[in-house]
């Protein structure tokens, strides 16, 4: 029998895509104090091996050619000493108070060759001034800036391939165990509802199951394990992470309140049963979705359970003066000062002395 083999050569365009977001307080204090044609540069970050920065020009960019006048201006700029010829394409975008982009200010630019350090290409006429005031939330800017670094490479391949390994479909399979509760040992009794599980899966992803399934704690068999403090819903998803390593798919677009909502409460209870992947899951959501609604809560959440990550999005998110004062008006509040004096202290000491004032309100309230 002939062996054959089949070589492959291939031209391979590779991506890869960071994004940086530029937050801006104070924007108007900002624009005041930099005039026509200066700008502000961002702190460095890395995309595709390269140092990048972006420069904002909060009056505009008298210079650029085609700069029409009441235009803010931005550009992206290559900041790697020796690095030549870089291909980028990238995208400008401002972020509402949800942090998504706002479509009628989103801008990009096509793959663009950077020839060496401190070259740059932007817009001179990002948004107008005017059109920005409407947008700015609680005097606090945010824009988006995705790069995208190509490489163009080649490749060749050498393969005798008789048969395709196809990918892992375990958590299908166990998700699909889940449902149809074939040989199902164990009932939760939660908030009403009955759920059957098996006690082995539980087990192996959970310390805690495992102690109460199988440990001094174990329950009569037959009868229904009664769960408290913990919704239906909650629960619910709760398995299908233990079972599948993944959350349910959300119904919505994009995360919703009650997404993040749920995410608190789904953290709530990764941490009881010691799952830590679905606690860092919940808690990576947590910090992607930090608002003033939201705040107050999450940070009592995190100094409860022990997030770390999502202590310090909170603090960052209230170092704004106009966030801190917002805050104090929220319905969390008052549970975060009563439950979490200690880390209202630590937030504090952290503003002082440079936000004295606007720490003020909440110092007297402790």
């Amino acid at each position: 029998m002939d062996e054959r083999r089949m070589v492959t050569s291939a031209i391979v365009a590779e991506e890869e895509t960071r994004t940086h977001v530029i937050k801006i307080d104070r924007y108007s204090t900002i624009k005041e104090l930099l005039k026509v044609g200066k700008y502000t540069t961002s702190i460095p970050f890395i995309a595709g091996d390269h140092n990048w920065v972006v420069r904002y020009f909060p009056n505009g960019n008298t210079y650029a050619d085609n700069y029409a006048p009441g235009h803010v201006s931005v550009y992206l700029v290559l900041d790697s000493a020796g690095a030549t010829d870089v291909k980028a394409k990238f995208t400008f975008s401002v972020l509402d108070k949800g942090g998504e982009p706002v479509p009628s200010y989103i801008k990009t630019v096509t793959p663009h060759i950077f020839p060496s350090k401190g070259s740059d290409w932007g817009f001179a006429n990002f948004i107008k001034q005017k059109d920005l005031k409407g947008s700015v939330h609680l005097n606090s800017l945010r824009i988006r800036c995705d790069v995208t670094i190509v490489k163009i490479r080649s490749e060749e391949t050498h393969t005798n391939q008789f048969v395709v390994v196809p990918p892992s479909n375990l958590h299908r399979q166990l998700g699909d165990l889940l449902k149809s509760k074939d040989g199902a040992d164990v009932a939760f009794r939660v908030g009403g509802e009955i759920f059957s599980a098996h006690r082995s899966v539980l087990a192996a992803r959970s310390p805690v199951f495992k102690a109460e399934l199988f440990g001094t704690m174990r329950e009569r068999a037959g009868d229904p394990i009664e769960i408290h403090d913990i919704e239906a819903d909650v629960f619910k998803s709760l398995l299908h992470f233990i079972y599948t390593d993944s959350l349910p798919e959300s119904t919505h677009q994009g995360a919703t309140q009650e997404d993040v909502v749920t995410a608190s409460h789904l953290l709530v209870a990764a941490d009881r049963y010691d799952i830590e992947r679905l606690k860092l899951t919940c808690e990576d959501k947590l910090c992607n979705h930090i608002d003033l609604n939201m705040v107050a809560t999450s940070l009592a959440l995190a100094e409860q359970h022990n997030c770390h990550g999502l202590k310090e999005a909170c603090f960052g998110f209230l170092a704004s003066p106009s966030n801190l004062e917002a805050m104090i008006g929220s319905d969390g509040y008052q549970h975060l000062k009563s439950s979490c004096p200690s880390t209202l202290k630590e937030l504090i000491a952290r503003l002082l002395p440079a936000e004295l004032m606007a720490a003020k309100d909440i110092v007297r309230s402790i």
